[in-house]
This record gives C-alpha cells, structure tokens and sequence, in this order.
C-alpha cells in the first residue's frame, strides 16, 4: 500500500469519525470536475431519467435544452426548474456543490449528448 492511499485511508477513517465523510468525497472540495461531479451526484436521476432528466448520452432528450443555450441550462440546474418535461432541483439537490462544480457537471452531460452527433 502506497503512502499516499494510506494517508487517504487514514482521513476517510477520521472522516467518518467526525461525521464529515461527505465532505471528503465532495466534488467542491477539488477543481471542478464534470465527470466526477456527475457520477457522485448527477448520475442518479440522469442515468435513468428520473423526473424528465434527460440521460446522459440522449442527444434527443438534451436537444431542446441545448437549443436555450448553455447560460441558461447551467442556471437551471444551479437554481432549480420546473418545466414541462420535469423538475430539476437546485444543484441536483446537493447544495454542498459550488456553482463551478455544477457547471463542469453540465458542460460534460451535453458534451456526452453530442459526442454521439
């Protein structure tokens, strides 16, 4: 074992500990990283369309949402909407995520909506 996995364990112990192990997996706590930041806390409802989420790679469910332009559809999902096609609470319900957290997280579901273009 690595010493850096081993100081990575040890924190995750302490962590939970104190009750804080949310924090340590936190996107907000790193750069922002779309891909992380949807996998921890995007991927839940988008993975499977829950509340008309749009799924990750569905270049036709992302399509009318892309059309409104990317300023738009990232404060939607950091204010929250309720639209025809469903609700989108504000930052995917995880208020611990920065703005910035939520944008890269955006910016990586619609560059996986159409990479398949």
């Amino acid at each position: 074992m690595t010493e850096r996995s081993l100081i990575a364990r040890a924190l995750r112990a302490t962590a939970t500990v104190v009750g804080v192990s949310s924090l340590l997996a936190s996107p907000s706590l790193a750069a922002a990283d779309g891909k992380a930041t949807y996998e921890a806390s995007c991927q839940l409802c988008h993975a499977a369309g829950v509340a008309g989420a749009p799924k990750l790679e569905d270049t036709e469910g992302w399509a009318a949402r892309i059309e409104q332009g990317m300023d738009l559809l990232v404060e939607h999902a950091i204010k929250g909407y309720q639209g025809s096609a469903g609700y989108m609470p504000p930052k995917g319900g995880n208020m611990s995520l920065s703005d910035e957290d939520v944008k890269a997280a955006v910016e990586y579901m619609v560059e996986a909506a159409t990479a398949t273009q």
